[in-house]
Formats: structure tokens, C-alpha cells, sequence
């Protein structure tokens, strides 16, 4: 049985068709035809909701490294269970969390080095059939990790975790397709905002919001509440949702 879980609030930008990219295997971050849109993105979701924690999926990440990776050489030692290196955790005034059981993402900083993102600190969120060695390279970088769920992040155990270990209330999620649709079907999502930019993408394999198992026959879609809705100068409109 899990305990009391933040309040989730699923944040996505797509285009009018309900694309998060505008083409298959092309990650948003690296395509200049993405529109660069003033007074959206982070910064906004971030100054609405005040929230203690950010939640990404390792998949939409590509940070460069500084040098040779080697955490997949070998056997490691690591302590077992989390690790919360107590200079990171006193320090923390808001998390970055991200989905990585696999240990896929190589991290340059651990603390992100922009001004207006001072005190917030990375934690991954990791399982306990992810690579020892991987551990052992967060463990060695003094970046936190919680172990939450046996062959994959159980995201219910890793939202209750960050609530009783951390004493995260409030989490922003910003994920690619998968990981928003994993948080629908398990019912982890209160409230939704969906900043919709004036393109429109087309195609049969490019992302779309959320993906995830097809519903049932005889399962019914989540039903949504409006909240607000505001239209930009420059053609963007934000939608906001409660899950009823």
C-alpha cells in the first residue's frame, strides 16, 4: 500500500494535432523547426504552480558528457537503498526528478547551473534491477537516487517516496509521450495544462501527448474539468484541467 502522493500537474507543449515533436526519432531539444515561443515553457508552469519538484523521463534527455562514461565497466560497490547525500539534501530548495532505471543519462552538474534555477538539485529516480555501476557513478558524483520498484520505477511508490523522504507536495511533470502516458493509466495526474502552439505536425509515427495501452471496450476515458484558458499575442493557447 502506498502513502499520500504529491498533487501531479502533467504539463505539455504540442502543436494543434496533439504533437510533442514534429518528427519520429528526432529529439524537440535538437530541432530547430520546433518554434521558440516567448513566455512559455518552464518558466511559466514554474511561476503558476511553485511546485517542490519537477518529474522528466530519462528518454527526452541528451546531456552531454565531459568525458568517457564508464559506469557499465565492471563490478561496483554501492551502499545499498537511497542515497541522499546530506550536503545535496540541506541544500535542496527543489528537485529535478528523473525516470532512469536503466541508467541511460551521463549528468555534467548535479545542481543546475542557471540563476533563476538556483537550489535545484537532481535526484534519479532509480530500481532495484538498475545497473550496480550506475549507482556506483551517482554515488561517486554525489547525485542523489531513490530506489523505487523492482525490474522499473513504480511511479505511485516513487511519488510517495518523494513525499515522505523528500517532503515534495507538488510536482510539475513534463515528460515525453511514454512517461506522461504511464502517470495516466496509473491515475497519478490531478490537474492538466496543455499550451497548444498554432502548427500542426501531421504523420503516423510522430509522438503524440500521451502514450500508452489502448483503452478497453469497456474501460471509459478520464473525464477532464475545465479550469482557465488563455489565449497569447502569438497564437499559443493554454489549457488547464482538473482530473475529475
Amino acid at each position: 500500500m502506498t502513502g499520500p502522493r504529491p498533487f501531479v500537474v502533467l504539463y505539455q507543449v504540442a502543436t494543434a494535432d496533439g504533437r510533442v515533436a514534429l518528427t519520429p526519432d528526432v529529439l524537440l531539444m535538437n530541432d530547430p523547426r520546433w518554434p521558440k515561443y516567448t513566455g512559455g515553457g518552464y518558466a511559466s508552469v514554474l511561476a503558476r504552480h511553485q511546485p517542490d519538484a519537477l518529474l522528466e523521463g530519462s528518454g527526452t534527455l541528451a546531456l552531454p558528457t565531459d568525458g568517457p562514461v564508464d559506469w557499465a565497466e565492471g563490478p561496483a560497490k554501492v551502499e545499498p537503498g537511497h542515497f541522499l547525500p546530506r550536503e545535496v539534501v540541506t541544500e535542496a530548495t527543489r528537485w529535478f526528478a528523473v525516470v532512469d532505471s536503466r541508467g541511460r543519462v551521463a549528468w555534467p552538474f548535479r545542481q543546475f547551473p542557471y540563476p533563476e534555477w538556483a537550489g535545484t538539485y537532481l535526484v534519479v529516480l532509480v530500481a532495484r534491477s538498475t545497473p550496480r555501476a550506475y549507482l556506483a557513478y551517482l554515488q561517486r558524483e554525489r547525485i542523489p537516487y531513490l530506489v523505487v520498484g523492482q525490474q522499473s520505477v513504480d511511479l505511485a511508490e516513487a511519488l510517495t517516496t518523494l513525499r515522505s523522504v523528500l517532503g515534495v507536495r507538488s510536482v510539475v511533470a513534463t515528460p515525453g509521450a511514454e512517461l506522461g502516458g504511464a502517470l495516466l493509466r496509473r491515475g497519478l495526474i490531478d490537474q492538466i495544462e496543455i499550451e497548444i502552439l498554432p502548427i500542426l505536425a501531421g504523420g503516423r509515427r510522430t509522438p503524440v501527448m500521451l502514450a500508452s495501452a489502448e483503452l478497453a471496450a469497456d474501460e471509459a476515458p478520464v473525464e477532464l474539468l475545465p479550469l482557465d484558458t488563455t489565449t497569447y499575442a502569438d497564437g499559443r493557447v493554454l489549457l488547464s484541467y482538473a482530473v475529475a
